[in-house]
């Protein structure tokens, strides 16, 4: 047998159906974690003491992770797609992806970075306004560039839908709607951040369940 007769042709796992759910789960939960010890104003409250350090600390072990989850899942929307795929819209859905998924690691890495200066030097190896100025950049990153690199995510990744016909028209509408949320209005409150996660999960829950049809139909 020859070596090119040898080769196979690459299938998508089943199991990668799952990777956005796991990314919703673990996204959801480390950035609630690390919500919950942010103040809304970086400027705002006391340097992360030892209660808020452990919780920092569980969600940058997560958020690799996530990222992982979040790979998977987009390379679960384009096996989806598949030849109907437009080159243009193709693009800006997997830049904007990856742009923010790259953000949001920086965003944890200086959260890291901050919570190692502080555990290093028992709480005073930096200033308070060291600290402070490091949440403003975590934040400043993650909410006002990662979340927003998510909005566009979202608003190609409708656009195709709705040309191609290949996911319902309400869900195409509802991510319009989601992406405007994160665009606009993401600087209101800390925690509009769990609306993309969520979004993440209800898609990836249809295509679990197209896939189930598909499988008993076949």
């Amino acid at each position: 047998m020859s070596e090119r007769a040898a080769l196979r042709r690459l299938s998508t796992p089943r199991a990668a159906g799952f990777a956005g759910v796991v990314f919703a789960l673990l996204f959801s939960t480390s950035l609630a974690l690390l919500r919950s010890v942010t103040p809304e104003d970086p400027f705002a409250g006391a340097p992360w003491d030892e209660g808020g350090g452990g919780r920092i600390r569980i969600a940058l072990s997560l958020m690799p992770f996530a990222g992982i989850a979040f790979l998977w899942f987009i390379g679960v929307i384009r096996d989806q797609l598949g030849e109907l795929e437009d080159r243009f819209f193709a693009s800006v859905f997997l830049g904007s992806g990856l742009l923010f998924l790259a953000m949001v690691f920086v965003s944890m890495a200086v959260a890291g970075a901050l919570l190692a200066g502080i555990s290093a030097g028992e709480g005073h190896v930096y200033a308070g306004d060291t600290v402070s100025f490091g949440r403003a950049v975590m934040l400043q990153v993650g909410n006002v560039y990662a979340l927003r690199m998510a909005g566009v995510f979202m608003i190609s990744l409708g656009t195709i839908w709705l040309r191609t016909g290949s996911m319902p028209r309400w869900l195409a509408a509802a991510t319009y709607l989601l992406a405007a949320v994160l665009l606009l209005v993401i600087n209101l409150s800390l925690w509009i951040a769990l609306v993309f996660p969520a979004w993440v999960l209800v898609v990836s829950i249809l295509i679990l369940v197209r896939q189930r049809h598909s499988a008993a139909a076949g």
